[in-house]
Formats: structure tokens, sequence, C-alpha cells
């Protein structure tokens, strides 16, 4: 099978993948420069070009590129301008196009200079139905970068669009959110899966935005399928 690289979202890191790490250990989940170690970069499509250096670097090959929210466009990104390296591509909770509500930009521009843990009422929001120690783990991972690397990781979602692109992608694609999502609704997930050939859209109900950390079973058993299926 081809090597998976999972790909996190706007402020988080690697270790959020614990469940697919563990159920696909062969996998790499990588953290993104500035999460919180060194600097963050200053747009989606740079992300892309550090994962795409990054999976050059440690020679996976052509991989299948897993990507959640803000991550997902970071997949989108190296599957459009790097596609010799993606097998296929797993797109969770996430869009074409990712705009934030101007309202929660200035909230985190406002509080920008605030110690991390500020941050950790905002995140937990999005955690409801997470099992409590992961949970807890996924909070500490979150509020151990700077609120500027989440008001900057969400400048470059609120930057991002790709809608008049994504056609021109052909590769095998799984198209996966939660039913429940109200920061990318299933209306993202739907056109990313009516404007790709070779896509494939899954809701799983009961679940939000973190879908894959609040219902891993359902998950990892569709990306299981997918990665059988891709030759």
């Amino acid at each position: 099978m081809a090597k998976v690289v999972f790909i996190h979202g706007a402020g988080g890191a690697g270790e959020q993948w614990c469940y697919q790490t563990e159920r696909f250990p062969e996998s790499d989940a990588i953290t993104l420069p500035g999460h919180p170690g060194g600097e963050p970069l200053g747009s989606v499509e740079e992300y892309a070009e550090w994962v795409c250096q990054y999976v050059r670097r440690k020679g996976h090959g052509a991989s299948i590129l897993a990507g959640h929210s803000m991550g997902g466009g970071i997949a989108l990104s190296c599957a459009l301008s790097h596609p010799e390296i993606c097998a296929g591509l797993i797109l969770i909770g996430s869009g074409a196009r990712l705009r934030v509500n101007p309202s929660f930009l200035r909230l985190l521009d406002e509080n920008r200079e605030r110690p991390p843990e500020w941050y950790r009422e905002y995140a937990a929001a999005m955690l409801d139905g997470v099992d409590p120690e992961v949970r807890r783990r996924v909070l500490d991972i979150q509020c151990a970068a700077p609120v500027s690397t989440h008001l900057n990781d969400f400048l470059c979602c609120d930057r991002f669009d790709v809608m008049e692109r994504i056609a021109g992608i052909s590769l095998p694609a799984l198209v996966l959110c939660g039913g429940e999502d109200v920061m990318t609704p299933v209306k993202y997930s739907k056109y990313l899966a009516d404007s790709m050939p070779g896509s494939r859209l899954v809701v799983i109900p009961g679940a939000g935005h973190m879908v894959f950390l609040q219902k891993p079973e359902e998950v990892n058993r569709e990306l299981g399928e997918f990665f059988a299926a891709i030759p």
C-alpha cells in the first residue's frame, strides 16, 4: 500500500491522529512548522510545499495525503502543484475554500498576546463526544501553540480558494465529514465530491468538525476500505 501521510488542521499537531496511527501503524502523522516548534508558514500553499519536500526527503514516494480542515487544503494544494507525490487524497472536514468567520479572526487578533492556555475554551467547543482522556491530550497539544499561530493558520484558511481548479484533480479521493460539522458544513464536502472525478463522499452522522476523533471506528473503517482500493 502507498504510504499514508496525515496532515493536521489549524493550530493542531500530528499527535491528534492518535486513533488513526494506532490502527494504521505504518502511516506518518506529520506536525507542520510552528506547531509549536519553529515558525508557522504564511499560506496553505507554503505549507503544501513544505509537505511535498517532507515526502520527498523521507523517501515515501507517491503517497496518500490525508488532511483535516486546513490539512485538507494543504493536500489539495499538493495534488495541484505536485501530483507526482500523490497516490490518493483523503479530505476530512475540509473544502475547496475555507472562509473563516471575521468575528473569530478579530477575537484571535485582539488576544494574540495572551498565554496559549487562553485558547483552550475555544478548542474544547469542537471536541464534544471525544473520549475524556484523548480530549485532554488534544487540548494540551492545541494549547502548546501560541495564539498567534492559531490566528496565522486561520488567516491561511481564509485566503485559501481552489474552487475553480479542483476539477483538474483526477486522483482517487475519499471526502469525509461529520453530519453536524458547523465549521465546514456538509455542503463543502459535497462540492469537493461533485467536482473531483474519482471521489466518494461519506457523511458520518452524529459527528462534528473533529469527526476523526469523535467517531474513530467509523472513520478508520472508511479509511481502511479506501486504502485497500488504491493500487
